[in-house]
């Protein structure tokens, strides 16, 4: 089956001529996600905040269930956060880690996540390496066991980094997480939402995504599973009332279930309208909007590579709809302002970004387009045109 593009389409509320391929930074909410969001800011206006919980009580918490479907895990295992950095921040700082322990990670790891491995060795005396990786990019399955030892206490990686197209092979890695006892964190910020999730797939011990890329969600709200296997072995960097209990004056009881890792206030307008979204995309079909992607992404970086003076630099055997180019003379700031003139919506990527991988590959400042299944043809189109016009190219 595939995407009805009519439909999706008339669930937009851009204006007509706008080319929004920024996918990756934050892309655009269905007209449905905004809808759910102004109903409970409306019914928060009337009633308040807490009378408006207790009257959404059930769809609130259908929320879960929703982030359940989207990823096969048990409810239970759900966590919702203020944004994918905290859901990663939380599982990491839970992990107790001590001197000598090592923690693998890919050399194209995103930035923020890199500054918190380099924090806990500076702290705590933990080792971070890298992972080599394959001539294509993506991580060395066969590399990776070559490094383990009993001193691994994690596996860290980023199934799609941001700055170049590349799905690292999260399941394989995986096999090898499980099949020695290591602790294994999955940072899915850039593939919830374009790329099917099974965590039993995956057979991740953690998994962090947020609202606002591929999910078509708001800012500001983001998930985190906590499997089973590990929730009562992990104690969350910090509590309140919400994750623990006061019991009596000098002691506490942390939450059964994921929820230990979230706290007590919440924007629930963008809980909710998170829940919208997972389901808009569940009915759409994770394959088929992962189908739809990859179709729009490929024939991108085909119309790229045919114009002169301009590299595509994408990597990896399986790409996802990221596409990041540089034009040959021209900083990527100056093409990124050029296109958002004609009214297309791009990004810069900067090498600090993914640092290890930027240098390995003396990357410059990307140009960092990323399409999503609403997307026309039409719109790549323009875009090629515009870059075309600015190098001089122009039929």
């Amino acid at each position: 089956m595939s995407i009805d593009k009519q439909s999706v389409t008339g669930d937009l509320l851009s204006e007509e001529g706008f080319c929004h391929l920024d996918n990756a930074g934050a892309a655009l909410m269905p007209r449905c996600v905004l809808e759910t969001q102004i109903e409970h800011l409306k019914l928060e206006a009337s009633v308040g905040g807490y009378e408006a919980e207790r009257l959404k009580h059930d769809q609130i918490e259908a929320v879960y269930d929703s982030v359940a479907r989207l990823i096969n895990c048990h409810r239970d295992e759900v966590a919702i956060v203020e944004n994918a950095t905290v859901g990663w921040m939380m599982a990491f700082y839970a992990i107790p880690f001590a001197a000598g322990d090592r923690i693998l990670t890919a050399e194209a790891e995103y930035a923020s996540n890199y500054l918190a491995y380099l924090q806990i060795a500076r702290d705590k005396g933990v080792i971070v390496e890298t992972i080599p990786s394959t001539a294509d990019g993506e991580i060395d399955v066969e590399s990776l066991k070559d490094l383990i030892d009993e001193r691994v206490k994690l596996i860290s990686v980023t199934q799609v980094p941001t700055n170049g197209g590349l799905v690292n092979p999260v399941e394989a890695i995986g096999v090898v997480a499980r099949q020695n006892n290591i602790l294994y964190l999955v940072d899915a910020c850039q593939s919830a939402g374009q790329i099917p999730l099974d965590v039993n797939s995956i057979q991740c011990d953690f998994l962090s995504a947020t609202g606002r890329k591929f999910l078509r969600g708001p800012r500001g709200v983001g998930f985190l599973f906590v499997s089973r296997r590990v929730l009562d072995s992990l104690h969350p960097p910090m509590i309140d009332l919400f994750s623990a209990t006061w019991v009596d004056a000098n002691h506490y009881e942390l939450r059964k279930d994921a929820r230990r890792f979230e706290n007590w206030e919440s924007n629930y307008a963008a809980k909710l309208g998170l829940g919208s979204a997972i389901d808009y995309a569940l009915n759409l079909g994770l394959d088929n909007i992962e189908a739809e992607v990859t179709r729009l992404a490929d024939r991108l970086r085909l119309m790229l590579a045919e114009i002169p003076g301009v590299s595509v630099h994408d990597i990896g055997k399986r790409k996802c709809g990221i596409v990041t180019f540089s034009v040959a003379g021209i900083a990527a700031t100056e093409v990124e302002k050029h296109l958002r003139d004609n009214r297309v919506q791009v990004s810069v990527s900067s090498p600090v970004s993914t640092l290890i991988d930027a240098t390995r590959r003396q990357l410059p400042d990307l140009v960092r387009s990323s399409v999503h299944y609403y997307n026309q043809e039409s719109e790549l189109d323009a875009l090629v045109s515009c870059i075309k016009s600015i190098s001089g190219q122009q039929d």
